[in-house]
C-alpha cells in the first residue's frame, strides 16, 4: 500500500503530457492569429487527450475559483482566454520539441491518438443515438479513456516501453504488468482526472474501461458506453464482437448499427486528421506508421520552438526601450533571428504630412530618421505604399511578374544591397506605424515566406511598441503646451495683481520725495527704493516673457548667415572661458526659412548657452543645417501644404546629457537641470517662438552621450524657395 501510494506521489509531479506535433503546430497558427477565433483554438484542442486534460485541470483548479465544474473544452477556452492558451501551447511545444533522449519511439503516440479520438466519436455517437442529456461528457471520457498511459510512458519511459513492446497484443498482461510499475493505466487515468477535480461521471469510465464484462453490466450508462466504444474501436475481430454484444446487451443495439456508428466516427476522426495534416495510414496490425512527413512536422516544430524562444529576448527588449531607435533596433535584431538579415530599412507614417519617413543605421549604430528618405504615400505604385494599403506583405519578385517596378523601389533595393525587397506593413490593432523594408535574396523567399506567419507576430509587436513610444510624444508635446498655457495664464494674472501695489508704491514714493525735498531733507534712500522697484517690475516682466503670445512678423532668413554671426560672436569667449569648442557643418544653398530673425537669434544664443553651462569640464558644440526635402512622391506644383520641405537646425554637445526625468518636462516654465539660481525659464521661451513660426523643438540624447535639440521650420513659401535637390 505504501509503494503504491509513492507511486501516485511520484506522479503527481508531472506537469507535461506529450501532444502530436500535428497538433501543436495547428494550436500555436491558430493562437499567432491577427483575429483569434476561440472557436477554432477549442476545436483543435478537444480533439487531443493530452491538452483537453491540460486545459480542464487549469480551468477547473482553485485558481479560477469556479462554482461549477467546467466539463466542456470550449467553455475551458473562454475562461483562460488567448494568452492563457498560448502560453499552455508553447509549454507545450517546448516539452515536445525537446523530449528526453530515453524516448525510442516503441509508444506510438499516433496511434495512441488515433484510437482515443475515434473512441471519443464512437462514445458521443452512442450516447447520442441513445438520447442521454450529455453527448459531450462521453465524447471527453472516450477521448481521455487511455491518458493513464501517457503518464506511465512519461514517468516510467524506459519500463513501460519495455511493457509496451513485449506485451502490447495482451491486454491482462498488459494491466498486470503496469501494477507492478505502481497501478494500472485505467486507475491513473482516474485517480488524474479526479485530482484534476473531474467530475465522477467523467473519471468512473476512465477507471472501469478494462473491468471484467460481468461487473460492467451493473455500472452506470455512461461507463458502459465507454467500455463498449473502447472494444469496437479496436482493430481486433473478437474484440469488435464482444464489444457488439455487449451493446445488444445493454442498449438494445444491433450489429449494424454498431457498424454504422464505427464507420461514422471513424470518417470523422479521419477528417480531423486531414484538417490537422495527420497521416493515419496503418500496418498491418492497424496502427498508425510514423512516415517522413511525420519527422518533417517534427523537424518544424523544433525550428518554430527555437524561433519563438530566440525571439522572447527581442519581446523583453521592447519593454526595456527608451525610444524610437532602441525599438528599431530591436525589431533588426530579431529580424536577424528569424531570418537571417540585416540589411532593414524602416519608414514610419507621418499622418501630418502624409508621408512614410525614412530611418537608417548611423554610424554610431542609432536609427535616425534619413533627410532625404521621405515618400509620400500619394505614390500608390510604389512597393512601400502598396504594402500599407493592402494591408499585407509583398515583395519585389512578385511584382516583377505583373509590372515594372518604380524607379524609387529600385533606387531603394540598391540602396539595401540586395537582388529585391520585401516590404511588410507595420500595424497596431488597425492603425499604420509604417513599413519594414527588408533586403531580399531571391533564393531566401522561400524560407521568409515560411517564416512570414511567426515574422508578423513579432512584427505586429514592434509596430505596437512604436505605437505606445509616439503615443508617449504626442502626450509629452500636449502636456508641454498645457503647462505652457496654463503657466502663462497664471503668470499673466500674479504680475498683473503685483503690478497694481507696485505702481502704487511707486506713485506714493514719488509725492513723498516731493515733499521731503521742500524741506532740504536728502531723498537718495527714496531714490533707491524706487530703483530697486523698478527691477522688480523688470523682473515680473521677465517672468511673463517665455508666454507671450507673440504674433512675430514673417520675414525671409538665411538660417546659415544668422548662425555664423552667432557663432562668431560666442565662439572665441567659450573657448577661453568655458574651453568649449564650437564645430559647424552648415548644408550650403539652405533655403530661406519663414521665421523672425531676431526671435531665432534668441532661440540659438539660449541653446549654445545652455550647452555651454552643461560641459562645465568642456566639450565639443556642432551645429548643424540641413534641408529636408519634400517626400518622394508629393506634387509639389500643386501648392499642397504638406509637400513642403523644411530646415533642420540642431545643436549637438558631448555634455553629460539630460536625465529622463527632467528631459520628460524641459520644455516647461520653472524646470532646469541646472544647479543655482536658473529660473529654468530659457527653454520655455525658446519652445513658445519656435512654435510661434510653425515650427518644432526636440531634445534627445545622443549616440554615446551628450544632448541633441533638434529645430525644424519650414520654408519661406513662393517659387524662389530656393529649393535645391
Amino acid at each position: 500500500m505504501k509503494a503504491r501510494q509513492h507511486f501516485f506521489d511520484r506522479i503527481s509531479t508531472l506537469n507535461n503530457l506529450p501532444t502530436l506535433p500535428h497538433i501543436l503546430l495547428k494550436l500555436l497558427d491558430a493562437c499567432n492569429k491577427d483575429n483569434v477565433d476561440l472557436d477554432e483554438i477549442a476545436s483543435i484542442i478537444d480533439k487531443d487527450p493530452a491538452l483537453s486534460a491540460k486545459l480542464l485541470k487549469l480551468v477547473n483548479s482553485a485558481y479560477f475559483g469556479l462554482p461549477q465544474k467546467v466539463q466542456e473544452v470550449n467553455q475551458a477556452v473562454v475562461y483562460i482566454g488567448t494568452s492563457g492558451i498560448r502560453n499552455m501551447a508553447l509549454c507545450a511545444c517546448v516539452y515536445e520539441a525537446f523530449p528526453s533522449p530515453k524516448r525510442n519511439g516503441r509508444f506510438n503516440l499516433k496511434s495512441f491518438w488515433w484510437h482515443s479520438l475515434r473512441c471519443a466519436f464512437l462514445s458521443k455517437q452512442i450516447a447520442a443515438g441513445l438520447d442521454f442529456e450529455h453527448s459531450d461528457d462521453a465524447f471527453v471520457s472516450g477521448l481521455l479513456h487511455d491518458i493513464g498511459k501517457i503518464v506511465l510512458w512519461v514517468s516510467c519511459t524506459t519500463a513501460y516501453e519495455e511493457v509496451i513492446e513485449k506485451y502490447q497484443n495482451d491486454e491482462l498482461s498488459l494491466m498486470k504488468e503496469e501494477a507492478r510499475l505502481g497501478a494500472t493505466h485505467s486507475e491513473v487515468g482516474a485517480w488524474l482526472l479526479h485530482r484534476w477535480n473531474f467530475q465522477t461521471e467523467l473519471s468512473d469510465p476512465v477507471r472501469y474501461h478494462h473491468e471484467e464484462t460481468n461487473r460492467i453490466a451493473q455500472a452506470m450508462p455512461m461507463t458502459q458506453v465507454i467500455y463498449i466504444a473502447n472494444l469496437i474501436c479496436k482493430d481486433d475481430e473478437d474484440k469488435f464482437n464482444v464489444g457488439v454484444e455487449l451493446a445488444d446487451q445493454f442498449f438494445g443495439l444491433s450489429l449494424e448499427a454498431c457498424r454504422t456508428a464505427k464507420e461514422n466516427a471513424d470518417a470523422e476522426a479521419k477528417e480531423i486528421a486531414d484538417t490537422l495534416g495527420i497521416d493515419v495510414s496503418t500496418d498491418d496490425s492497424g496502427t498508425p506508421v510514423p512516415d517522413e512527413k511525420d519527422r518533417k512536422i517534427k523537424n518544424d516544430l523544433v525550428v518554430d520552438v527555437r524561433d519563438i524562444s530566440l525571439l522572447m529576448g527581442s519581446l523583453e527588449g521592447f519593454l526595456a526601450a527608451k525610444d524610437c531607435s532602441d525599438i528599431l533596433s530591436v525589431i533588426a535584431d530579431g529580424l536577424g533571428i528569424l531570418v537571417g538579415s540585416h540589411q532593414s530599412l524602416f519608414f514610419l507614417a507621418d499622418r501630418e504630412k502624409d508621408v512614410l519617413s525614412g530611418y537608417v543605421k548611423d554610424p554610431s549604430g542609432r536609427y535616425v530618421s534619413a533627410r532625404n528618405l521621405a515618400i509620400s504615400m500619394s505614390l500608390r505604385q510604389s512597393l512601400l505604399v502598396r504594402a500599407i494599403i493592402e494591408q499585407r506583405p509583398v515583395n519585389s519578385f512578385e511584382t516583377e511578374l505583373h509590372e515594372p517596378l518604380t524607379i524609387l523601389d529600385e533606387q531603394i533595393i540598391r540602396r539595401t544591397g540586395g537582388q529585391g525587397i520585401y516590404c511588410h506593413p507595420l500595424i497596431a490593432n488597425g492603425d499604420l506605424v509604417g513599413v519594414m523594408v527588408l533586403a531580399l535574396e531571391e533564393r531566401d523567399l522561400s524560407h521568409l515566406l515560411k517564416n512570414e506567419k511567426l515574422l508578423s507576430v513579432f512584427l505586429h509587436k514592434g509596430a505596437l511598441a512604436l505605437c505606445l513610444d509616439q503615443l508617449k510624444r504626442n502626450q509629452l508635446k500636449e502636456i508641454q503646451t498645457t503647462r505652457v498655457d496654463a503657466t502663462s495664464d497664471l503668470a499673466r494674472k500674479v504680475v498683473h495683481e503685483v503690478n497694481n501695489p507696485l505702481s502704487i508704491i511707486k506713485n506714493y514714493l514719488k509725492i513723498l520725495e516731493m515733499k521731503l525735498s521742500g524741506e532740504g531733507v536728502s531723498t537718495d534712500e527714496i531714490r533707491i527704493i524706487d530703483e530697486e522697484i523698478g527691477r522688480v517690475a523688470e523682473l515680473l516682466k521677465k517672468l511673463t516673457n517665455f508666454s507671450k503670445e507673440n504674433t512675430p512678423s514673417r520675414e525671409k532668413t538665411e538660417i546659415n548667415a544668422l548662425l555664423a554671426d552667432i557663432v562668431k560672436l560666442t565662439k572665441e569667449p567659450l573657448l577661453r572661458h568655458s574651453n568649449v569648442k564650437i564645430e559647424t557643418d552648415f548644408q550650403t544653398s539652405l533655403p530661406m526659412a519663414n521665421a523672425e530673425k531676431a526671435g531665432l537669434k534668441q532661440v540659438f544664443i539660449n541653446l549654445i548657452k545652455n550647452a555651454a553651462e552643461a560641459m562645465q569640464s568642456g566639450g565639443t558644440l556642432l551645429i548643424r543645417t540641413c534641408l529636408i526635402p519634400p517626400p518622394i512622391g508629393s506634387n509639389r506644383a500643386a501648392g499642397r501644404t504638406k509637400a513642403n520641405g523644411r530646415i533642420q537646425i540642431q545643436f549637438i554637445d558631448d555634455g553629460p546629457g539630460i536625465p529622463d526625468a527632467i528631459k520628460e518636462k524641459l520644455f516647461d516654465p520653472y524646470v532646469s537641470s541646472k544647479k543655482g539660481e536658473h529660473s529654468g525659464l530659457g527653454l520655455s521661451i525658446a519652445f513658445n517662438i519656435v512654435k510661434s513660426f510653425h515650427g518644432h523643438i526636440t531634445c534627445e540624447r545622443a549616440a554615446d552621450k551628450g544632448t541633441v535639440f533638434t529645430i525644424e521650420l519650414p520654408l519661406e513659401k513662393g517659387p524662389t524657395s530656393g529649393i535645391v535637390e
